[in-house]
């Protein structure tokens, strides 16, 4: 196949691109790949304007059809990534050179694993991805520094290093659904201790007047939303200074168009609404994005943003529950540590290899990270035990 027929170029964000289209590409993509959470954050002023992120997307065509795209930005600073260069950007500063902007292909705000190139089912996969990473190349005329791929699938890894980008590993926590039949099922593979001391919490909280309920399937309300958002907006404020990055628009456009996608978790003391939290699923995985609390009670936050979504997730068979980054006091509660990667080319020879020996020396950190925190999973050793021996098993983490 010709690869003239393609046509190459860059979009403002998502806006100019058929909806239509663009879902061809990323129907099985997850939740934050969906045109309406894209077009949300454009739409409600998240991204662009002096947010620090200006769309600028890849796509290529084909006969006047997308068949490949990479959602982009160009970024004037380094906020709202959680994969942090800053020493990367002063480096650039000592020597008299602009790290900023910089273009990186991410959700916005959503440190999830996902897809960093979307391509149509039945276009050539090869010449696409030839196509997005000589078009990311491309990024040095606007003034970029460098091309980064953040929270990138495997696919990316592999075509991108051969490519000449470099690997970044993180770890992040996950939880795994070993086809649990209820909470207290998931609780029965714990060591008696840790089993004893989530059911210690929630008696706490029973004793203390609280109620949880989780509204999900398209059942959570206006007012429901609006709560949320008051619990948002305090919490953040009470901790950064300001009311989080995203706004009251951009959740009630999620409210509008992804209802069916959203799980909402409310808190209760008596008949007072006290804390919530909002997630998004579909059906290969639940995703806890944002939290927000109007009391400060022990153990809420961890039942509303860790039990809640565990007890959802078995409820509806998802797999896996992606409770957020960062965080080792997830590991005490059944969430395995996993490895997360973003691909980096910097367009300065000097400072590219200059990072390639910083990863070369983090990569072993990031592997004793790990296994350190594997080791402090609180299972107990006959379910460990049938982990091992399950052919079903391939997820290798004993």
């Amino acid at each position: 196949m010709q690869t003239s027929e393609y046509l190459t170029n860059f979009s403002a964000g998502i806006a100019p691109i058929p909806q239509d289209q663009w879902q061809a590409l990323a129907q099985h993509c997850g939740p934050f790949l969906q045109y309406s959470f894209l077009n949300g954050l454009e739409t409600c002023g998240c991204v662009g304007g002096t947010t620090g992120w200006q769309p600028h997307f890849i796509t290529v065509h084909r006969h006047g059809t997308l068949v490949g795209a990479m959602p982009g930005y160009l970024k004037s600073d380094s906020y709202g990534e959680y994969v942090f260069d800053h020493s990367w950007a002063n480096a650039y500063h000592h020597h008299g050179l602009n790290y900023y902007p910089k273009w990186i292909s991410a959700v916005p705000f959503t440190p999830v694993t996902g897809p960093r190139m979307l391509i149509h089912p039945n276009a050539d996969k090869q010449i696409i991805v030839e196509k997005l990473l000589e078009q990311a190349g491309r990024l040095e005329q606007f003034g970029a520094s460098s091309c980064h791929l953040l929270f990138a699938q495997d696919f990316e890894r592999h075509n991108a290093c051969h490519a000449g980008y470099r690997a970044r590993w993180s770890v992040q926590f996950q939880w795994h659904n070993y086809d649990y039949t209820d909470f207290d099922g998931f609780l029965s593979a714990l060591t008696s201790r840790k089993r004893k001391d989530i059911r210690k919490s929630r008696q706490f909280l029973q004793a203390s007047g609280i109620c949880i309920e989780r509204r999900g399937d398209g059942q959570i309300r206006p007012q429901d939303m609006a709560f949320f958002l008051s619990c948002y907006q305090q919490t953040y404020l009470k901790r950064s200074g300001h009311t989080g990055y995203l706004n009251q628009e951009f959740f009630e456009h999620l409210l509008k168009t992804l209802k069916n996608r959203l799980m909402l978790v409310i808190a209760r003391q008596g008949d007072v609404p006290v804390a919530s939290a909002l997630f998004l699923y579909d059906d290969k995985g639940l995703y806890g994005r944002y939290w927000g609390s109007l009391r400060d009670v022990n153990g809420l936050h961890f039942e509303c943003c860790y039990f809640q979504g565990i007890e959802f997730a078995i409820e509806n068979r998802i797999p896996l529950f992606n409770p957020g980054t960062q965080g080792e006091h997830k590991i005490l509660r059944g969430f395995e540590p996993i490895y997360c990667c973003s691909l980096h080319r910097l367009f300065a020879s000097e400072f590219d290899a200059a990072v390639g020996e910083f990863l070369d020396r983090e990569a072993p950190v990031i592997t004793n990270y790990y296994h350190q925190a594997h080791n402090v999973l609180p299972f107990n050793a006959t379910f460990r035990a049938q982990l091992i021996s399950s052919p079903e098993n391939k997820k290798g983490h004993f």
